[in-house]
């Protein structure tokens, strides 16, 4: 089984924000080898939230800006298939319906396990 390395949000944000150049260094050497797919790593769904917080509200990215970068990153050939498809369809659901990117990642992942979502957010029924 291939080594796989769990990837945290303050690698993204500095690889995508540029904005500390020795981390950015590290992150952009590191992540071209995730592009390329010399290495496997895995984006827990909570990094995904904290990237999207993170870039919306406090570098004030706009939504859909956020959900394009991110849904590219997502795409890397280095990224586990373990979640990938959870994580585009939160993505997906996210820019689409206005909601809580954690209700986004709950949706897509009863959806793509073919469960039943229980919840008191009345946002789960924009997804209906």
């Amino acid at each position: 089984m291939k080594n796989i390395t769990v990837l945290d949000t303050n690698v993204i944000l500095r690889f995508l924000l540029n904005d500390h150049p020795a981390h950015f260094q590290r992150s952009q050497a590191f992540m071209a080898d995730v592009i390329s797919g010399h290495i496997t790593v895995y984006i827990p769904d909570s990094v995904l939230a904290e990237c999207v917080y993170v870039l919306s509200k406090v570098y004030k990215v706009p939504k859909s800006k956020t959900c394009e970068v991110l849904t590219e990153l997502v795409s890397y050939a280095g990224i586990s298939y373990i979640n990938r498809e959870i994580l585009l369809h939160s993505l997906q659901l996210f820019e689409a319906h206005n909601v809580d990117v954690v209700d986004a990642i709950v949706y897509a992942t009863a959806k793509q396990q073919d469960w039943e979502v229980f919840s008191f957010d009345q946002d789960m029924k924009k997804f209906s």
